[in-house]
């Protein structure tokens, strides 16, 4: 009797004194992923990191399309080379108003108007003498100075060949998470399986699929990437083969751990008694638990994909011109970094809150994974 009365449910009450109607604890039983959700959501830094991502995929899918130019016309004729940002009704903003600073000009050219337009000049600042001759800074609204009409803004600006940088820079970013998604996942389902026979069978198997791992490891992955960039051309197919053809070393090893730690267990041993194969086995007993690793990984290696990407087009590695990536923005944008800094910093921008917004979900999906923490 005291043993039945110990296992009784009326022993279960809320912390407020309540009882359970009928013994039964109201609410529903969330999933793993249900709870994964949950405490990402309680990630402030996660969070944003993954609205910040949606924002940039959402932009590099559909901001193109808002521009009248494509990515590759040369506005040359009109003369809108290297124009300012200007976004009208964000004309208060200092960066978007289409004005530009002219070095070292002549005091007594300022005021000719068949030069610059009236209205054009909006201030002058810096007048000193230069042999003898009285010159200035000016800064000028720039679209006027060149004729430009007010339909015509850059959001971004122009570059030297009066390409349009949002819709580039835009594309870029397509480009770049393309090949990001594309490699990671070519790498994860390669690393997967290898790691999966190579934890399952063990014995020769894993001996030489590791060994063969461990020699694909020591090659630099820039010299993997540059030799098959130099055979097969550049391209997107070539710099996803390249990128993924040696991160899938470290999957297999983290799916390999995760398989001896699992193949032990007391359920895949009732599996295998059942009469369960082993592809059964490894995909419906070991490898959902082994997921919550593997996904983080996945995540983790996107922004190491998309700086590889970018520092390859940054050395002329990349993607073949007129083709835009965000790595080769920025070489092109180098040059005259100190007369045009928007040209890198738009790009640079978007690089970069890329590289933080993955990092910092990937903290959090490896925390909410974690069901030890919790």
């Amino acid at each position: 009797m005291t043993e039945q009365k110990k296992n009784s449910k009326d022993l279960f009450v809320f912390a407020d004194g309540r009882r359970p109607a009928g013994g039964v604890m109201p609410g529903r039983v969330r999933s793993f992923a249900g709870n994964v959700l949950t405490r990402l959501k309680k990630d402030t830094a996660a969070a944003a990191a993954f609205w910040i991502l949606i924002v940039l995929i959402l932009m590099a899918a559909f901001a193109p399309d808002l521009s009248p130019y494509t990515y590759r016309q040369q506005l040359l004729a009109e003369d809108y080379v290297n124009m300012p940002p200007r976004i009208r009704g964000l004309t208060w903003i200092p960066l978007f108003n289409g004005h530009a600073t002219l070095k070292d000009r002549q005091l007594s050219s300022l005021s000719d108007t068949a030069k610059y337009p009236e209205g054009c000049v909006i201030r002058t600042f810096n007048e000193r003498t230069v042999r003898g001759v009285p010159v200035a800074d000016a800064e000028i609204d720039y679209y006027l100075y060149k004729g430009a009409g007010e339909d015509v803004n850059f959001w971004f600006g122009t570059d030297a060949l009066g390409r349009d940088i949002w819709t580039r820079a835009w594309r870029g970013t397509r480009i770049s998470l393309l090949i990001a998604f594309a490699a990671v996942l070519l790498d994860i389902l390669i690393g997967t399986a290898c790691g999966a026979v190579c934890g399952w069978y063990g014995g020769k198997t894993d001996l030489i699929l590791m060994r063969i791992c461990e020699v694909v490891r020591a090659i630099p992955n820039v010299v993997i990437c540059t030799l098959m960039i130099m055979l097969m051309g550049n391209g997107v197919g070539t710099m996803i083969l390249a990128l993924a053809c040696r991160n899938w070393v470290s999957t297999a090893q983290l799916v390999r751990a995760q398989f001896l730690r699992y193949r032990e267990r007391e359920y895949v041993l009732a599996a295998q008694v059942m009469g369960a194969s082993d592809g059964r086995i490894m995909l419906r007993h070991i490898l959902p638990n082994a997921a919550g690793p593997i996904i983080s990984r996945a995540v983790m290696a996107v922004p190491g994909v998309i700086f590889t990407e970018a520092f390859l087009s940054y050395i002329g590695l990349g993607i073949a011109a007129p083709e835009p990536s965000l790595g080769n923005l920025l070489a092109e944008a180098q040059g005259v970094i100190g007369l045009y800094p928007t040209q890198t910093l738009f790009p640079a921008l978007i690089v970069s809150l890329m590289m933080i917004a993955f990092h910092l979900l990937a903290g959090g999906l490896r925390d909410a994974l974690d069901t030890r923490i919790y």
